[in-house]
């Protein structure tokens, strides 16, 4: 099927996009040393020491990608990945309606898959724009959480749809596959609400900066393992 060839083209990229821009924006960081004197000097801010924040948590996402030269990176990078992640929604809610024998239905994974993705580019869009307006500061808080959780339910949706069609689905994709998607997404969002009292609380800087790495990584995990969930052969 030509759909599920795209699919599991557009998730390759959704996976390393992101990982790439953002990771490329955390080596600049740590080796700022390497651009001194240059056009593309980093910025005193955006600026550490070595770090491996996934597990000491001693750097933020955004400090490491506000900031000049690594917005350059970050900011197309995630408008880039939102592009995909529409695209993406709209060819499952297309395989979706051939395995259920519907026509053009809109189902609830594609409008929260497509609402994260317009999340992300405001995301993108607001990173690294500064002011003393607090209530600027909420919104853009507002913002990334919104693509968090919209990117979550509609995870979550879609593998319930999978699951509901598995028995269709069986001769296109591998099940064991499908149960390590069901277990990524269930651990997501257990860790997600686990989380919130410490999230909500002042302080726990470091663990809330190596949550974010960390969950960075489970959210576009998911979309290499749909890279492996379709069989060759069903495309």
């Amino acid at each position: 099927m030509k759909v599920i060839a795209q699919i599991r083209s557009l998730s390759l990229w959704i996976f390393l996009v992101p990982l790439i821009a953002v990771n490329t924006c955390l080596i600049i960081s740590v080796n700022y040393g390497i651009l001194n004197n240059t056009f593309f000097s980093v910025d005193m801010i955006g600026r550490s020491e070595f770090t491996f924040p996934y597990f000491d948590g001693s750097l933020s996402i955004s400090r490491a990608s506000r900031f000049f030269p690594q917005y350059i990176i970050f900011k197309p990078g995630m408008i880039i990945t939102a592009i995909l992640l529409y695209f993406y929604w709209c060819k499952n809610n297309i395989l979706i309606n051939y395995f259920k024998n519907t026509n053009s239905k809109k189902n609830n994974f594609m409008i929260f898959g497509i609402l994260s993705a317009i999340f992300l580019v405001i995301h993108s869009l607001l990173l690294g724009v500064e002011t003393d307006i607090k209530i600027f500061k909420f919104l853009r808080r507002v913002v990334l959480l919104g693509f968090i959780v919209f990117e979550i339910i509609a995870q979550s949706m879609l593998i319930v749809n999978f699951y509901r069609l598995k028995k269709e689905l069986n001769k296109f994709c591998y099940p064991k596959v499908l149960k390590l998607k069901i277990l990524l997404v269930s651990f997501l969002v257990f860790v997600a609400t686990l989380s919130v009292p410490l999230l909500i609380a002042k302080g726990n800087t470091h663990f809330k900066h190596g949550l974010e790495w960390n969950f960075f990584i489970g959210v576009i995990l998911f979309y290499l393992l749909t890279r492996f969930l379709w069989k060759k052969n069903s495309l």
